[in-house]
């Protein structure tokens, strides 16, 4: 599925319409939710690195510390999560309606690709918004945690700010960016092979959404956990 996919991305006509109205469709679903859940999880990565910096007495580095959290890691787990369990479940559940209904049949027998007329746009799209949305969890989150340590645990709000690039760098933001690519590709291309593959009616299609939901799930930690791995042997850094 991934080969057919990446052999259909330069493949024309480009399905631009598509394109645009599963990017529209994946933002409208998971941009409230994603800033809602990334909201708590600022704050309680800021509430428990101010205690820790508080008990080590080095306040002044809880800025530093939030900061590579919610964007290192945080950030990009979240939008994955968010982009498998909303945008990833309504691509499945969409195409596997279509495959019940023999619409993926008839486009074969018409010499219509379902691969380039139909995943690629959506691959291409989560992928877009998956890059888009991290950039939004992270200004969410660190924002988060800005109010959470200032407010609540009285830290001081000169020292948070200067503190952002004590351990942070810009390596870490592309990190990121490039850990949402690839969690919106998988993510698209797995809700895409279990909507091709689903059968049984609506039952299946059922089957089919809960079965993409917790296989993204379990790719996307696995590829965190490896890309984190490469970018700790690849950049050096901050001592």
């Amino acid at each position: 599925m991934v080969l057919d996919v990446m052999r259909s991305l330069p493949k024309r006509p480009f399905q631009t319409k598509e394109f645009i109205q599963q990017c529209w469709f994946i933002a409208s679903v998971t941009i409230v939710p994603t800033a809602l859940v990334s909201i708590p999880f600022g704050a309680v990565i800021a509430l428990q690195l101010g205690t820790l910096t508080r008990q080590l007495g080095a306040q002044s580095f809880t800025g530093a510390a939030s900061v590579l959290a919610v964007v290192r890691e945080a950030s990009p787990i979240v939008t994955a999560l968010l982009i498998a369990g909303a945008g990833g479940s309504a691509i499945c559940a969409d195409i596997g309606s279509r495959k019940i209904r023999d619409e993926i049949d008839a486009m074969e027998v018409l010499g219509i690709s379902p691969i380039q007329r139909l995943v690629v746009p959506r691959v291409l799209a989560a992928m877009v918004v998956s890059v888009l949305l991290n950039g939004l969890v992270s200004v969410v989150g660190v924002a988060g945690g800005y109010f959470f340590n200032v407010i609540i645990q009285h830290g001081t709000p000169g020292a948070y700010i200067a503190s952002f690039t004590a351990l942070a760098q810009l390596a870490d933001l592309w990190t990121s960016e490039v850990k949402a690519l690839i969690f919106g590709f998988i993510a698209a291309v797995v809700a895409a092979y279990k909507g091709l593959t689903a059968g049984g009616g609506p039952k299946g299609v059922g089957d089919a959404v809960n079965q993409s939901v917790v296989i993204t799930f379990m790719f996307l930690f696995v590829v965190n956990f490896v890309v984190s791995a490469v970018y700790f042997q690849v950049v050096p850094q901050k001592i």
